[in-house]
């Protein structure tokens, strides 16, 4: 019995964590962003709790919890380093591709991320 016990204790402790992502579809006038954020290690409830829910004025904000995020992004910030955190997350960006032009510098240089177009 206590070997049973041990093993399934071993087995939870090394599946696979649970896909994590949320897709922030902001609106304003003359301004449609849509994001997924894919999360790789942030604590499940400060990434759901903080990281999803983005205090923007003045815009509409519509948050999706989902398993991972849905395909259609122009580009991806793959292993992006939270500002001042240890953490990571992978952002998707929908929408207008020409917008690759600035969030691609950024993710290499501000988030030390890779850069991937899908």
């Amino acid at each position: 019995m206590r070997l049973m016990g041990l093993s399934l204790l071993l087995a939870l402790i090394s599946g696979e964590v649970l896909a994590q992502a949320c897709v922030v579809h902001s609106t304003a006038e003359r301004l449609d962003v849509k994001v997924c954020q894919q999360n790789r290690n942030i604590p499940e409830k400060l990434f759901a709790d903080g990281f999803c829910q983005p205090n923007l004025p003045g815009q509409k904000v519509d948050v999706q919890y989902v398993a991972q995020c849905p395909s259609g992004a122009f580009g991806v910030c793959s292993n992006a380093q939270v500002a001042n955190m240890p953490y990571r997350q992978d952002i998707h960006y929908y929408g207008v591709a020409t917008d690759a032009a600035y969030l691609k510098p950024f993710c290499e240089a501000q988030s030390q991320g890779n850069w991937l177009k899908p």
